[in-house]
């Protein structure tokens, strides 16, 4: 994937400096990655480093983020950060007592507004059992938001968006797919594993893509800001989910590429992709991520993942400027 310059890991090893490249070792033997060539590094097993490979990464502005045996997340490692800017943070603090509910609104109207493009495809080929979740997400949902709501309201509304959207599955999904409800911890389903491992992913791309803007992770608006996490990544990832996670969860199902028997860890109850089955996924994931689009502002293409950080920059221009600030929404491409 030299194009993206993520590099994922999974077997497992050790990770170590070898002159100026990455070198993973395991029992099969010795591979390197050129260290201009990678950005980020997914380690997808247990692996092994030590502070001096920490530094060498460090230097090079490369990302590592950090995944269990079996596939749960367990943090990321970053350089520390060149674009800090107190008076960013400082404002940004205030926006979060003042305008909190403002940004919260905006990023749950686009999720509803991202479901309902990837939704409509479906309905207009023949799923006409989506209509009454349609017409809410069109009519209703955006009704709730105009009122003048507490924090814990626009997140009850925000949970209605979802838990509909799941409940949707039924119509074009196969029956090893159907969402009966959503578990994250653990999965225990096939499309559970898959949502939970997909919007990881996405969680980890948003926390590269901020780490290159000078905002606060730590200070969020729609989830409320908790130590030990990147709370601010969660919010920017919200919009993104039904446009790279479930639409590839819904290509890869819908063509069988991606097949309960022969993708999923048996042992685990089917709850859990086996290597096969991550490979698959992520090469989807990464192909979806990387697409490009003509941006109608722009007037060049650009890709979803820098639509991730242009979020953050319209973030900024919120904060300090005063501008509205609209999540990236499919219908418009911006």
């Amino acid at each position: 994937m030299a194009k993206n310059h993520t590099r994922y890991i999974f077997s497992m090893g050790e990770l170590k400096r070898k002159d100026n490249s990455i070198a993973f070792s395991n029992e099969k033997g010795n591979f390197y990655l050129p260290i201009e060539e990678t950005r980020e590094l997914y380690c997808l097993n247990e692996v092994s480093f030590n502070t001096k490979f920490l530094d060498f990464i460090a230097r090079a502005g490369i990302t590592m983020h950090i995944f269990n045996y079996y596939g749960n997340y367990s943090g990321s490692f970053y350089p520390k950060e060149s674009l800090v800017s107190g008076n960013l943070t400082v404002k940004q603090s205030i926006c979060y007592v003042e305008n909190r509910l403002i940004i919260a609104k905006s990023i749950v109207a686009a999720i509803g507004a991202n479901i309902y493009e990837i939704l409509y495809h479906y309905y207009r080929h023949d799923k006409k059992e989506l209509k009454p979740y349609l017409d809410w997400l069109k009519n209703e949902m955006p009704l709730f938001l105009s009122k003048e709501l507490r924090i814990e309201q626009i997140l009850f509304i925000e949970g209605q968006i979802w838990n509909r959207f799941y409940d949707s599955f039924q119509h074009f999904l196969p029956e090893d797919f159907v969402m009966n409800k959503r578990v994250k911890r653990p999965p225990d389903n096939p499309i559970n594993a898959l949502v939970s491992f997909g919007n990881t992913l996405l969680y980890t791309k948003t926390i590269s893509a901020i780490y290159h803007t000078h905002l606060n992770q730590s200070i969020s608006f729609l989830h409320s800001p908790r130590e030990g996490r990147f709370s601010l990544s969660l919010d920017l990832s919200e919009a993104f989910k039904p446009i790279i996670v479930f639409r590839t969860i819904f290509d890869l199902v819908g063509r069988k590429q991606l097949q309960v028997a022969k993708h999923f860890d048996k042992s685990l109850n089917y709850a859990l992709l086996n290597e096969e089955g991550k490979k698959i996924f992520i090469n989807a994931f990464e192909e979806r991520i990387n697409e490009t689009f003509m941006h109608p502002k722009l007037k060049r293409n650009i890709s979803y993942k820098q639509c991730l950080k242009f979020d953050g920059y319209k973030l900024i221009k919120f904060i300090m400027e005063g501008r509205a600030f609209t999540p990236f929404l499919l219908k418009d491409k911006m």
